[in-house]
């Protein structure tokens, strides 16, 4: 089975998975957001700040907010295409680290869902900046559907 974005997502749904993974306890802290939302695909973001820098003497975001990022929105990519209430978890993540993510500005997460098997979802997504084009991180991942992991039943 392909991953479709023929169907639009309801609005519900998106407003749903937003507000489950913006109050997860670690993506709360470090304040990501939702920007939008469709079958299959999901960006969110986070806002530069001092407590989330990596390297002080150059004032970069740390590679973990990054990869937290890139996690989060992928995996909101593939709620938007599973079955309500089915649990999620990430089971490989390939992050590619293309340049700093530059000091003051904030840090986007483009995801995309491309294939979508019974217990299989696999997601290529992206980090950038100012520039969707100009990428601060590159990723590919698969996230196992049904398992022990996060559903998005509601709070």
């Amino acid at each position: 089975m392909s991953a479709s974005t023929d169907i639009p997502l309801p609005a519900d749904d998106a407003k749903r998975i937003g507000a489950v993974l913006e109050s997860l306890p670690h993506n709360a802290k470090l304040g990501i957001r939702m920007v939008e939302m469709a079958p299959g695909r999901c960006t969110m973001y986070i806002e530069f700040r001092p407590e989330l820098v990596g390297d002080p003497s150059r004032g970069v975001l740390h590679g973990g907010v990054v990869t937290t990022l890139i996690d989060a929105t992928a995996g909101a990519a593939v709620y938007t295409s599973i079955p309500e209430g089915m649990s999620l978890a990430t089971l490989d993540m390939r992050i590619d680290y293309l340049k700093p993510a530059e000091p003051d500005q904030r840090l986007y997460a483009s995801a995309e869902l491309y294939r979508l098997t019974r217990r299989i979802a696999f997601v290529r997504a992206s980090a950038y900046q100012d520039d969707p084009g100009n990428q601060v991180a590159h990723c590919a991942a698969s996230f196992m559907i049904g398992s022990l992991g996060l559903s998005m039943r509601a709070p």
